[in-house]
């Protein structure tokens, strides 16, 4: 079968060369593992599973950051190195078809990280205006690692603070975990033995009986859950209801999440929320006042990027700075990226290897240099 790229897709091979960004071949068969443990609530629900002949669970190639960082690691790349890729991913999609192309950048290893983050938004930036010349773009910033600074000097329990974050990124989902934080639900019945178990604390036989009852109804691991992710989410719900978070950090919490601001103006907000909330959030305010720097350097106006508080990315791996960009008239967002620094360890990398990255979704730039939006 023949690949058919999009009409654009050689001025998309110059930026990446003029970028110094190496092109890489990642097999379209991957193992389903990673991504259903490290991708996402979302991603998971549309990933196209199968399995090899020795009963390994395997996918189509939902996206390419996981991929390219297992592929870095297994061949035991030297760092820093940026890699590049155009192809297809095939995913379940709401508005209709399942394969699509995207094309992106992944830079592994640069210790600078506010430098690595100022260089991937204004290579995605980049590769927009090269594609999409008369588009008006506009791009939305994040930081989880600013969420992350402000729910720990706010004192909450560690469990609040894991159940939150992994929450953000996804408006609806998070709102609800507030909720919860401020009024913890009833707990709900449970049966006897997992009552027991809940209560004595006990993961391993948590997880040994669910995965016993699992394997007796003859559900997959791969087809949702893990028996240890469900025990341990238990766990936490069993812990998370007696603590209740006190008004103050609630309108705290709510007050640091309403902030928007011009990026230019966002280190002076969240400075102020933090003098007026009685926070301390010096060292992750001093990384986002970096970053804004070095973003103010390149060749992207500071004037098109919006920063929201609010804002992160439903995909369980990134870890820092978060960012979207999208053109005026066009509801999607074209690209996606972020930090995640986390990432690669998990994966099996025997060393923290630093990562940031972006993907554009082709098919809508696609849509809008054909004008069919």
């Amino acid at each position: 079968m023949t690949t058919r790229y999009p009409s654009f897709a050689g001025e998309i091979l110059d930026l990446f060369a003029e970028r110094e960004a190496v092109l890489t071949d990642i097999g379209i068969i991957q193992p389903a593992d990673p991504f259903l443990d490290m991708a996402g609530e979302d991603l998971r629900r549309r990933i196209f599973l199968t399995e090899s002949e020795t009963g390994q669970s395997l996918c189509l190639r939902p996206e390419f950051t996981i991929p390219v960082c297992r592929d870095h690691i297994e061949k035991r790349a030297a760092t820093p190195r940026r890699y590049a890729y155009l192809g297809e991913v095939f995913r379940q999609r709401r508005e209709g078809g399942a394969e699509f192309f995207q094309a992106g950048i992944e830079d592994l290893g640069a210790e600078d990280r506010a430098g690595a983050d100022a260089r991937s938004l204004a290579d995605a930036h980049a590769l927009l205006a090269r594609i999409l010349p008369s588009a008006k773009l506009h791009l939305t910033v994040g930081d989880q690692s600013v969420f992350e600074a402000v729910l720990a000097a706010l004192g909450l329990p560690r469990g609040w603070q894991m159940r939150l974050t992994r929450s953000f990124g996804s408006p609806s989902i998070l709102d609800a975990a507030i909720a919860e934080c401020a009024s913890p639900p009833v707990a709900a019945r449970l049966p006897r033995e997992i009552a027991s178990l809940v209560a004595r604390g006990d993961a391993e036989g948590l997880t040994g009986h669910i995965q016993e009852a699992m394997e007796a109804t003859g559900l997959s691991p791969s087809a949702g859950r893990l028996p240890a992710e469900i025990a341990q989410r238990l766990l936490e719900k069993a812990e998370l209801r007696s603590v209740r978070l006190a008004d103050t950090a609630l309108d705290a919490l709510k007050k640091f999440l309403d902030i928007r601001a011009p990026l230019a103006e966002a280190g002076e907000r969240l400075s102020a929320f933090a003098s007026e909330a009685g926070l301390f959030l010096d060292e992750a305010l001093d990384s986002f006042n970096d970053r804004v720097a070095r973003i103010s350097e390149n060749d992207v106006p500071l004037s098109a990027i919006q920063y929201n508080a609010h804002f992160g990315r439903p995909l369980d791996y990134y870890t820092g700075f978060i960012f979207e960009i999208g053109a005026d008239g066009f509801e999607q967002p074209l690209v996606g990226g972020g930090r995640y620094d986390r990432l690669l360890t998990l994966l099996g990398a025997e060393q923290p290897i630093p990562g940031v990255g972006f993907s554009v979704w082709l098919d809508r730039v696609s849509a809008l240099r054909e004008g069919t939006v």
